[in-house]
């Protein structure tokens, strides 16, 4: 059992003699945390229509608004192309219109035309100048969906899927590549009995990359960022920040120390345990050897499961 002490060893504990005292340490538990993305990001479709370029493939690193991919709807092309003759169409009825309201215009002047007349001819131009400004902003609409077609991603992150391929028909909102973004985090899932212990802030051990012993030299420190209020299938899912996790595989598990309670026991300094014919032994200042069982090794010493007593004093060998 690995142990974080809430104790500190005697001042003259690192003397020639030590007196040893029980003290409260917290009581750890290992369970298996996956890594996981804060954020998983998705590069979607906006319209529908063929890819004709993908240019990601998974394991990519992206920033944000990198080209993830092209989707093209020929059915646009087709429809500016028709809108751009209607327009030219439109445009000789303007301009026909202008001429006859410049037409009306003068007879008025002259006081030839009626005031019928011109109020028809204004109104003519004004139908056909407003017609023609409708249809370029439909045209307008239909440009801005062709560059839609672009597909872009929402962030910077690892490319994890590509669900999609060249020649592939996609309809709007469909996923082409999906992105972990590059702050990962450690995901815990502990039984519901836990969730008292658990806070927000709260330091945890974490066990060296792929290794599944206890071995507390090669540990690190992290902090449990958030423990989620909704207990799911009966366990707590807690979030826990760690540094130099960009180079892990998403879904990659670690093993994880984390507080579940309190305990007394004893630490003595490590070389004041040594070892000989298989057995550990400590002397005592009467010089008397005591067989003991050591526990975890810890910067600040090493737990002794048995073999001494709170008040015992220890000689260094």
């Amino acid at each position: 059992m690995i142990v974080f002490s809430t104790a500190i060893l005697a001042p003259h504990a690192f003397a020639e003699d030590f007196s040893v005292h029980s003290s409260q340490v917290d009581d750890l538990k290992a369970v298996i945390a996956t890594v996981e993305p804060v954020h998983l990001l998705a590069a979607r479709a906006r319209i529908g229509g063929t890819i004709i370029r993908l240019k990601v493939k998974e394991g990519d690193r992206l920033t944000a608004g990198a080209e993830v991919g092209l989707v093209v709807d020929q059915k646009l092309a087709l429809q500016i192309q028709a809108l751009d003759s209607r327009i030219k169409s439109q445009q000789a009825q303007r301009d026909q219109a202008k001429i006859d309201f410049d037409r009306v215009t003068e007879l008025r002047s002259r006081g030839i035309s009626s005031q019928v007349q011109f109020d028809q001819a204004r109104t003519a131009l004004d139908v056909a100048e407003r017609t023609a400004a409708a249809m370029r902003s439909d045209r307008d609409v239909i440009v801005q969906q062709t560059a839609e077609g672009t597909v872009l991603a929402p962030g910077a992150g690892r490319v994890l899927t590509v669900p999609a391929s060249e020649g592939r028909v996609v309809l709007p909102g469909e996923t082409l590549a999906t992105l972990a973004e590059d702050n990962y985090v450690l995901r815990l899932s502990l039984p519901e009995r836990h969730a008292r212990f658990m806070r927000a802030g709260d330091d945890v051990l974490i066990a060296a990359r792929g290794d599944q012993a206890e071995d507390n030299g090669a540990m690190r420190r992290g902090k449990v960022r958030i423990v989620y209020p909704e207990i799911q299938g009966g366990r707590v899912i807690a979030d826990v920040d760690v540094g130099d996790l960009g180079d892990y595989f998403v879904g990659e598990r670690t093993r994880v120390y984390l507080p579940t309670g309190k305990r007394d026991t004893i630490l003595v300094p490590a070389d004041a345990v040594y070892r000989r014919a298989g057995v550990n032994f400590v002397r005592l200042r009467d010089g008397a050897e005591v067989v003991v069982q050591p526990g975890e090794t810890r910067p600040d010493g090493v737990e002794i499961l048995s073999g001494l007593k709170d008040g015992d004093v220890v000689l260094r060998p």
